[in-house]
């Protein structure tokens, strides 16, 4: 081998270690966080656990049961299940049931008024959006950017009145529940779905 053809491999072969190590870095700051959310929820930390957490963190869209076993075949199909609802009884994950009847899970929390990650009552209501594509079947969060949801921006929009806030908007909303159905009714989550093509099916 000459130099210029040994530069080239060793050129090559740093390109090729420098490609891996980018396509490695996000999954291992997936990883890194999910194990950072299972020790702010107190759980006990398993590979099993810090997988499927980082594969839910990573995903664009909402994973069904059987999209997480076709990623992990070496799983078994008990295992994963346990590590769903691990995740989804601690509020790291959420379950979306579909038109389908399948669950899909989605990483993040149960979106609740207020209280602080590890607080139960900050996981009692799921209070944000879901975008369903007719056509694929995915479903993606619309969890909206900054400190507004996207489920508080359009309740925001909808107020006629300046000084409301999500919060007095609920308020309304269950108000008018108990109107309707009467006294004892109390709602506990707000459902929004907006249904069309994602950005793939829609070409």
């Amino acid at each position: 081998m000459n130099p210029g053809q040994k530069s080239k491999s060793v050129a090559g072969a740093a390109a090729h270690a420098a490609a891996t190590a980018a396509k490695a870095a996000p999954h291992q700051h997936a990883a890194a966080l999910a194990e950072a959310q299972l020790r702010e929820a107190a759980l006990r930390i398993t590979p099993v656990r810090i997988k499927v957490l980082a594969a839910l963190l990573e995903a664009r869209c909402a994973f069904s049961h059987q999209d997480m076993q076709d990623q992990f075949v070496e799983m078994d199909r008990v295992t994963l299940y346990r590590a769903l609802d691990c995740l989804t009884d601690a509020g790291l994950a959420h379950k979306i049931a579909g038109d389908d009847r399948v669950f899909r899970y989605s990483a993040g929390a149960e979106h609740g008024d207020s209280g602080t990650h590890g607080d139960a009552a900050h996981h009692t209501q799921h209070q944000h959006g879901h975008f369903k594509c007719t056509r694929c079947t995915k479903v993606f969060c619309l969890d909206g950017s900054g400190d507004a949801g996207f489920l508080d921006s359009i309740l925001t929009l909808g107020d006629n009145h300046a000084n409301s806030t999500p919060a007095a908007l609920r308020k309304q909303l269950q108000q008018a529940l108990q109107d309707t159905l009467g006294k004892g009714f109390q709602g506990h989550e707000i459902e929004l779905t907006i249904k069309g093509w994602c950005a793939d099916c829609a070409h």
